[in-house]
């Protein structure tokens, strides 16, 4: 079988009713991302940043996939699958896709914040005393800004080996990632779901699709299907 790695971002969420933030503004639900997503937000205000990701994963409670992600996951019939995501959100994993790595963190997720490899399942709050083994506070299971990301060159060697790359929902502006689209091989298929107008420096080898995600996948899927 092929190998078909999917590169996917907020846009792909966003359908799903998923807040995202933009870099042009620097605000994500009205905070300062470096309040809510840097380990200097995290020194100066623990309870502001455990609110902050608490009512994020209160809501992806009640959000479910859409139907990108859902044709994505049906891809595992024709293809070797893997996605590469930026998303903290389980989504992938509930519309039925098994191979997903979350670069930037998983919200269901919290670990000790003197030691991330104490790692728990967090379906509930996180409150200012939770715990973690070693008796450090418990944060977030996420990536924050100045923060290394460690799966990096897992997503790396992914996207080397791949034969096709399909990028959706993500203007790449953020790095590390942005960098992953510069390891594919000469001959790897470069396929982009964005509305809106990106720059990231793939040149003419990309096949461009100015849709949203769902629309997208939809004029996609039995095209790439003819190419397993």
């Amino acid at each position: 079988m092929k190998k078909l790695t999917i590169l996917s971002g907020a846009g792909i969420s966003a359908e799903s009713g998923i807040q995202t933030f933009r870099d042009g503004d620097g605000l994500w639900e009205n905070h300062s991302v470096t309040d809510v997503a840097s380990p200097e937000g995290w020194r100066k205000d623990r309870a502001l940043v455990l609110e902050f990701y608490n009512q994020r994963r209160r809501q992806l409670h009640e959000v479910e996939p859409n139907e990108a992600h859902k044709l994505v996951a049906e891809l595992e019939k024709y293809f070797e699958v893997q996605i590469i995501t930026q998303n903290i959100d389980d989504l992938h994993e509930r519309a039925g896709s098994s191979k997903i790595l979350h670069i930037h963190g998983e919200l269901f997720k919290s670990c000790s914040c003197n030691n991330k490899k104490l790692i728990y399942e967090q379906k509930d709050d996180i409150k200012l005393g939770d715990k973690a083994e070693d008796g450090a506070q418990l944060r977030p299971f996420i990536v924050w800004f100045g923060e290394d990301v460690p799966l990096y060159q897992d997503a790396r060697e992914m996207v080397k080996d791949s034969d096709i790359l399909l990028v959706i929902g993500t203007s790449l502006q953020v790095y590390p990632a942005a960098g992953l689209i510069h390891d594919i091989k000469d001959d790897c298929l470069l396929i982009v779901i964005n509305p809106n107008e990106t720059g990231f420096g793939y040149g003419e080898r990309a096949v461009v699709m100015k849709e949203t995600a769902t629309q997208g996948m939809k004029l996609l899927f039995d095209k790439l299907v003819n190419l397993a």
